[in-house]
């Protein structure tokens, strides 16, 4: 018969995280001190109250907490009470309709005594008791399984609120990040609406044609089609974040720019210790052991189980005597019970626990596999954004002088117009680019902070 998988059956991390030997990482940081900006914050605490997601979550704890409770009285008595009335007309040629009938010719018996006839009436007024003793711990097991699931169902909850806070931190980074964008286009529409002023003086003066106050203006048109999309990114991005709020849509108070308020130092901290702080990871360890105690209860179920049923109350053929002394009435029955004819169905429940306790062992490991990745990529991206970010700054301050140098040659008679068009394109191209960037940064941190289960507690 199949044992229960256990967690020492998982796999095993490697040492470090990117040849990193620090204990501790951002992710045991609260979410206080990893973000800086008051503004975020503030949307932060308003997500954490009014979350529609997050309130389901508190919902489903409170559904496993009743589960905990269910499973906890099963384990005590169930005593009901009753006042229950009824009757029965036994036949006159049965044996209890002939014992009935002789019975009240006997001279024992009194007025009180007395049956009433032909029909008999039973009344009862008590309590009914059944009690499955737990004799091998299948209860017991039941309880265990039920009150594991509670534990799991709050790092669902954890779970929750670490992707929520990285959710509405995610967006309010594109938002700046947008803003900025946005400040860059308005610049170079200022240019290059001072670019198409230009040319048509230059037009006048005979040093230009046309073409090159067409070219200068389909330009200046473009960029302010950037201008229109730009906005309307804000805009969507603004509602799916007061979507997170559990609020109508508004304008997001925001201000900063991108790269200010983050960490100085980036570090995950050992994989062992920093993985089991995920909530996916803590709650597939949960579900595995409760899947653990489902299996074993599922195996004592083949044993014979202890039921004491019981009654004490009063017993009357007659409503009148139901309350006399008399009328008392008390039983108890205990006996074993083992399955015998289903059994087939009680192998096919441990089976299906079978196939669940190893399902949950895969969930466990691929939590784990999953985390290791995210935080791997995390690491690499928030390096590589990093040089990323270096060489397009870099070649921002070339394509901005690129752009001085071309108006010059152009007004001296060395450059064309395209010349000018094109230098002004290539540095708006690659100052967006620079921002998307920067913005990179920003998200890769904060995808790493998620990773390593920072954030709800």
């Amino acid at each position: 018969m199949m044992q229960p998988v256990t967690k020492s059956a998982s796999i095993r991390t490697p040492e470090t995280f990117e040849n990193q030997i620090d204990s501790t990482g951002i992710g045991s940081m609260q979410w206080r001190s990893f973000f800086k900006d008051p503004n975020l914050i503030a949307l932060i605490d308003t997500a954490l109250i009014n979350n529609p997601d997050l309130k389901i979550a508190v919902q489903r704890i409170e559904m496993a907490r009743s589960n905990v409770l269910l499973a906890k009285g099963a384990l005590l008595p169930a005593v009901n009470a009753e006042v229950s009335g009824g009757g029965r007309k036994f036949g006159d040629y049965t044996m209890d309709g002939v014992g009935n009938y002789d019975t009240n010719f006997s001279e024992n018996i009194d007025a009180d005594r007395r049956l009433p006839a032909p029909f008999l009436p039973d009344y009862f007024v008590g309590f009914r008791s059944t009690w499955e003793v737990d004799i091998w711990g299948k209860l017991r097991t039941q309880r265990k399984a039920a009150y594991t699931r509670f534990l799991a169902s709050e790092k669902g909850k954890h779970l929750v609120t670490t992707s929520l806070i990285a959710q509405v931190s995610r967006l309010y980074y594109e938002l700046l990040g947008m803003d900025a964008e946005q400040e860059i286009i308005q610049k170079n529409i200022i240019l290059q609406q001072s670019a198409v002023e230009n040319i048509k003086i230059q037009k006048e003066g005979g040093r230009a044609n046309e073409l090159g106050v067409q070219q200068f203006t389909a330009q200046l048109l473009n960029t302010q089609s950037l201008e229109i999309q730009i906005n309307q990114r804000i805009i969507e991005a603004e509602n799916n974040l007061n979507l997170l709020l559990g609020r109508f849509p508004q304008k997001i108070t925001r201000s900063g720019k991108l790269n200010e308020n983050l960490p100085e130092r980036v570090q995950a901290g050992i994989p062992s210790r920093m993985l089991i702080r995920r909530p996916d990871v803590q709650q597939a360890e949960l579900e595995l052991l409760a899947n653990n105690a489902d299996l074993q209860a599922a195996r004592l179920a083949f044993l014979p189980s202890l039921n004491i049923t019981g009654l004490l109350g009063f017993n009357a053929f007659k409503s009148s005597l139901l309350f006399n002394p008399g009328s008392i009435a008390y039983s108890a029955l205990g006996g074993l019970a083992a399955p015998i004819f289903n059994r087939k169905a009680l192998l096919a429940g441990q089976k299906r626990f079978e196939a669940a306790n190893i399902e949950a062992l895969y969930s466990y490991n691929k939590a784990i596999l999953t985390g290791f990745q995210e935080v791997s990529s995390s690491l690499k991206k928030i390096e590589n954004t990093k040089k990323f970010a270096n060489f397009k700054r870099q070649e921002v301050e070339v394509l901005q002088q690129a752009v001085g140098v071309s108006r010059d040659l152009f007004l001296t008679g060395y450059a064309t117009y395209l010349e000018i068009i094109t230098a002004q394109k290539n540095v708006l191209e690659a100052e967006l680019a620079l921002m998307e960037v920067q913005k990179d940064q920003h998200l890769a941190l904060i995808e790493l902070y998620r990773s390593l289960g920072g954030g709800w507690e």
